[in-house]
């Protein structure tokens, strides 16, 4: 097979526009936390990766088929890490009303 210009540019496109995904990833899964991401957002964009990534299996088009698998892996383990990390859910329900030390309940007030 051989890859000309065009297949090389969608190819180029779909790598940086994939990779944007990363930073934002890496934030939620250091973090633990995915409250400023919205829910419709992400749920929108994973059903737009997914008729893309149609799109281009029937097409074709290898810069399309490439991008969208990746992407919407990046996007799918966001949208994990949104469920697990939600306020309330087991990975986030340390108690944390009680700081060692303060006697305070963690308040910061002192009498």
């Amino acid at each position: 097979m051989e890859i000309n210009l065009i297949t090389t540019l969608g190819l180029t496109a779909g790598v940086l526009t994939t990779i944007a995904y990363l930073p934002q990833l890496i934030k939620t899964w250091k973090t633990k936390s995915a409250n400023d991401l919205s829910w419709s957002m992400l749920i929108v964009l994973c059903i737009g990766i997914i008729l893309w990534l149609i799109y281009g299996v029937i097409e074709q088009d290898l810069p399309l088929i490439f991008a969208n698998v990746v992407t919407f892996i990046f996007a799918l383990i966001i949208l994990i890490l949104k469920i697990r990390y939600q306020p309330g859910s087991s990975e986030n329900s340390g108690d944390y009303s009680r700081q060692p030390g303060t006697g305070d309940g963690g308040q910061g007030k002192t009498d």
